[in-house]
């Protein structure tokens, strides 16, 4: 008997996988999938809410600067534009361009300020929650900086 007709008769035999089996397997690969598609997106998740706080963070230093020198919090600012002081930028840029949300236009930062307090909100993805409820455009803040500190 030549070496391909013992192949064949093995296989004839019982030498493959049977269909239990090959659905086993699948379900396993597929419950690794779907388990690594949900921890990916978590860490999606964190990832952007770390950046936004990052972000928030500067610009609460550049707004305490531009309180230390002219002794009043800006009134309004505006995400993807320039804080200057109010003679212009040729004279002094706090922050070049503030940053806006990771996720945008889903998402938005929210400034409201007032010559003596500001709040900076942002929405995060994960939970975490301010004692100053204020909307972000459309969803409420849910991370909010003041003067000291986090709200």
């Amino acid at each position: 008997m030549t070496k391909i007709k013992q192949l064949q008769k093995k296989l004839r035999n019982g030498a493959g996988f049977t269909l239990i089996e090959i659905l086993v397997v699948a379900t396993i690969i597929a419950l690794l999938a779907s388990a690594a598609s949900v921890a990916y997106s978590q860490f999606g998740k964190q990832a952007r809410d770390a950046r936004r706080k990052a972000d928030l963070e500067s610009v609460r230093a550049a707004v305490e600067m531009y309180r230390s020198n002219e002794d009043t919090y800006p009134v309004s600012i505006t995400f993807g534009g320039d804080l200057c002081d109010p003679l212009g930028c040729s004279t002094a840029t706090y922050i070049e361009s503030i940053p806006n949300d990771p996720k945008n236009p889903t998402y938005k930062y929210y400034y409201s300020g007032t010559a003596s307090d500001y709040t900076i909100g942002a929405y995060l993805e994960t939970a975490s929650t301010c004692a100053v409820t204020i909307s972000c455009t459309g969803a409420n803040c849910n991370y909010c900086l003041g003067p000291y500190g986090e709200k």
